[in-house]
């Protein structure tokens, strides 16, 4: 049998596979931009957001483990794969459109629904919501980082 953690591993890391849609010219744009003194954690930033994408999907595992197969549970994984969706497609959109404000208004947009998600999700269980908090700290941080970069790259905006 299938268990449910195996689901949502799978669909986490099918959803990520979209963060491949990127092309090396798409890249070689990112790398010439200019970034700010203090982005001294670039190359932490994979091992962070792999560390905040487990953590995500040990929340959702939590959630439905709590009331497995509900309406209401439903909505919330929906809620979950919405948030992946939105945070995965910040690469491959802000590099394929080369626009450092679309990658700022993502990212944005991506902490909003994290606030919601885990506002839901912490009257089901409390140990899934804080297993959301890692994404509440660093998408801001990484919102303000493309934003900063956005006013060190006006031509990029």
């Amino acid at each position: 049998m299938i268990k449910s953690w195996m689901v949502i591993g799978g669909v986490a890391f099918l959803v990520a596979l979209g963060a491949n849609f990127i092309t090396p010219g798409d890249v070689k744009w990112f790398k010439r931009l200019q970034r700010p003194r203090w982005l001294t954690f670039e190359a932490a930033i994979p091992v962070i957001w792999t560390i905040v994408f487990i953590c995500g999907a040990w929340s959702a595992y939590i959630v439905w483990e709590k009331e497995p197969g509900t309406t209401a549970t439903w909505l919330r994984m929906a809620l979950y794969l919405l948030l992946e969706i939105v945070t995965i497609a910040f690469n491959p959109v802000m590099l394929r459109l080369r626009s450092l404000k679309a990658g700022t208004i993502i990212g944005g947009t991506g902490f909003l629904i994290s606030i919601i998600l885990t506002l839901v999700v912490l009257p089901v269980s409390g140990w899934a919501a804080l297993l959301l908090v890692p994404y509440l700290v660093w998408s801001p941080i990484g919102t303000y980082t493309t934003w900063a970069m956005k006013r060190l790259n006006p031509q990029d905006a």
